[in-house]
């Protein structure tokens, strides 16, 4: 796996109590960056993340956050900046999946799935940036959804492949906006990740994505020397070819 230098950098990655996050973060300590944790509900498991972390030589951080909700945003960050310092690694990471019909959704549920996925990486990136642009250098990676790029949709979780394709759509935007800044924003989108609440009945190649699958796209883009690559996605999605979701 790669394994780039990134010492003396401060990193935040939201969700990453559990999960994907929690991998993301891992994997950004142990390559000398300085993490915090964010979360909403699990604080016993962002501890024991931060304190995983610690064990690289890094420092660790864990905040609470509604990262959909501006001012807990702000708060968010000025807490890592006061601890950490200026964020130079984004992750955003959060976003809610609820695999039901759309119009078997109560609202509220349609909102968090839009809210957490959509709005959560506008508000974070947004607060990041005037910190980035000061220094002349940032990166930002978003979480996608494979199949995003094709505009497919299923009467079956609508909400999240609406807000995973803005996702994109923002992703290509904010690298456009910021190419003269010194900072890259980029995506990765898998399919099916190990610990994924539904498993369809056929896998490419078998299986499903690992942790370290992801890991490999997204320190890639944290790499110093793909500070050319910006406004791109890639699907972790073992080959995966859809015509229908």
């Amino acid at each position: 796996m790669l394994s780039p230098t990134l010492d003396d950098q401060t990193a935040l990655v939201t969700g990453s109590a559990r999960g994907v996050g929690r991998e993301v973060l891992l994997a950004l300590a142990d390559c000398g960056a300085d993490v915090a944790v964010q979360y909403r509900t699990s604080p016993e498991e962002a501890e024991v993340v931060a304190d995983v972390a610690r064990e690289a030589g890094v420092e660790a951080l864990t905040v609470q956050a509604d990262v959909t909700d501006p001012d807990s945003v702000d708060a968010l960050f000025e807490a890592v900046e006061a601890e950490l310092g200026t964020v130079d690694i984004l992750i955003n990471n959060v976003g809610a999946f609820a695999p039901e019909r759309w119009d078997e959704l109560d609202y509220a549920t349609w909102q968090t799935v839009m809210e957490t996925n959509l709005d959560a990486t506008y508000l974070c990136s947004k607060r990041a940036l005037p910190g980035m642009r000061k220094a002349g250098d940032g990166r930002i990676v978003n979480v996608g959804y494979a199949s995003s790029e094709k505009g497919l949709v299923s009467p079956k979780n609508f909400p999240y492949f609406v807000a995973k394709a803005g996702v994109l759509m923002f992703t290509r935007m904010l690298a456009a906006d910021t190419s003269e800044d010194g900072i890259t924003v980029n995506a990765v989108s898998p399919y099916v990740v190990e610990n994924s609440a539904e498993f369809p009945e056929e896998l490419p190649r078998g299986r499903p994505a690992h942790f370290e699958d992801l890991l490999q796209a997204v320190l890639f883009f944290l790499d110093p020397d793909s500070d050319y690559i910006s406004g791109a996605n890639v699907e972790v999605s073992g080959g995966w070819l859809p015509e229908r979701v």
